[in-house]
Order: structure tokens, then sequence, then C-alpha cells
């Protein structure tokens, strides 16, 4: 468990790490409705970038350019009844950054140390005021290392593939067996990039939900968060 720096009102920061697939989204989101928290979906800021620069056929290789492109997006994330909306330059994206497209080569603009040091700044500041739950690939390694909460959610690559499958519709067209490959390779890809590489956190709590259903993770989670209250208010 990470350090007790609960605001004057007992908040705290939870960071919620793991890799692709496992949850971590839909999870921190509840997690945040439960403690009356902001939650904050780090991915979908990586993801929303991606798809502004497939749009202007801005390659992750050309590190210069997408750069200068990312200094002028603006990107924000809006609480919503359904989880929350996503918006690049004043457009919704929430549904478009989860496409296939997106989803192959985000890991690649996410390894831009420059582009990373954006966001994470942005994403620091969104925490200062204590009350956020945050989920990611580096968010307790990186992002916040004095969350109070680190969780670090896994599944087998099985598992996450076949909550990824049930969630596509029909048309999509892909395949059980195409989605554990692909989820397997960004595994790969987030725990080897050179910047901020996908890890556990030393004082990270792992969560195998592999055999739990998103109910009984949040409900682990809350508990957590609850008992490191208690602690801190002694």
């Amino acid at each position: 468990m990470a350090s007790q720096n609960t605001s004057e009102d007992g908040k705290m920061n939870v960071a919620i790490d793991g890799p692709a697939g496992a949850g971590k989204s839909t999870v921190a989101r509840l997690v945040a409705e439960e403690l009356g928290y902001i939650y904050v979906d780090t991915g979908a800021m990586y993801r929303a970038v991606s798809l502004h620069m497939l749009r202007k056929d801005i390659s992750p290789e050309d590190m210069t350019q997408v750069l200068r492109e990312a200094q002028d997006l603006v990107i924000d994330l809006q609480p919503d009844r359904g989880g929350q909306k996503v918006f690049c330059n004043g457009e919704e994206v929430t549904s478009e950054i989860r496409s296939r497209e997106v989803t192959g080569i985000v890991s690649r603009y996410a390894q831009i140390e420059g582009l990373r040091t954006q966001l994470v700044d942005t994403q620091r500041q969104m925490a200062l005021r204590k009350g956020v739950v945050m989920d990611g690939r580096d968010i307790g390694t990186t992002v916040l290392p004095d969350a109070e909460v680190k969780i670090f959610m896994t599944a087998s690559v099985q598992e996450r593939a076949l909550r990824r499958f049930k969630e596509l519709e029909p048309s999509d067209g892909l395949t059980l067996e195409q989605l554990e490959r692909d989820i397997a390779t960004r595994d790969k890809l987030d725990e080897n990039r050179e910047v901020s590489p996908l890890r556990c956190a030393e004082d990270a709590i792992v969560l195998d939900t592999t055999k739990m259903n998103i109910h009984e993770v949040v409900d682990k989670i809350v508990s957590y968060c609850t008992m490191v209250r208690g602690e801190s208010s002694l």
C-alpha cells in the first residue's frame, strides 16, 4: 500500500493498472461512483490522440510531427450516465476511439516520450485535489507514484480476450482467436516499451480477476480504500 496523504476531507487517489482487457476502465468508473470520486480514463486520452493522428495521416514514427500536432489538442473527459464521454477539440469521439484501428496502434503513439510527458502532466494536475480514480498502465509507477491505494488488475489472456469478445458487435467480424493474439501482442508492446512500461508497482495490491465478476472486483477495491481511509484517520 502506498503513502497515506489523504486530503482534509479524507479523500485519496486510487491508481488502477493492468494489461489490456483486464477491465480496468469499467472497474475504475464503478469504484469512483461508489466513493464519490472523479474517474480519469487515461487510456481514452491516448486513444483520442491516436485517432486524431490517424485522421491527420501522421504516423507514430513521425514523432516531431506528432508532438507538434499534440500541442494544440484539447482532450476533455466528461462524466456521463453511461460511463464517460471523450471529446477531442470539441468533437465527441467516445465510440471512435474504441475502433480496432485505434486499438492496434495506440501503443505505438504511447511510446513517444514527449507525448507521454505532456499527458502525464495533465493527469497529475487532475489529481492534485485528491478524490481521483485513475486507470492505465503506469499510473502507480509513473503518473501517481504517491497514490494512497494502488491496484494491479490482471487476468489470463484467454479470459481478457473472452471479455472483449462479448463486448463486440457481430458486424466487427473478429474471432476470439484473433482477439487473443491482439491482446498478447499488446502485452508485449506495453511491457517492453522504453518509456513507462507496464509493470506492477512494488507497493501495489495484485488482483487476479480471472474468476471474479465486475462487482466482486469493485467491492474488493472499495474495501481496500475504506481500510486505508480508516487507517489514515487514526
